[in-house]
């Protein structure tokens, strides 16, 4: 369970300094991701899922 919570303290770590960072890309990214059909969206978040639980796999296992 602690891997998980630290797991989730990274992402917003990650979350927080793009923001601080980078606001106005940012901004642009989001409006581009807006303008993104449905589809493209949902097979972008799945090839990421399907590869973060690889690298999880790989690292752990």
């Amino acid at each position: 369970m602690s891997d998980l919570v630290v797991a989730l303290g990274l992402v917003l770590v990650i979350e927080g300094v793009i923001y601080a960072a980078f606001p106005s890309g940012l901004k642009r990214m989001l409006a581009s991701a807006l303008a993104t059909p449905d589809s493209t969206l949902r097979a972008g978040g799945l090839a990421a899922a399907v590869f973060g639980l690889l690298l999880v796999w790989l690292v752990r296992g």
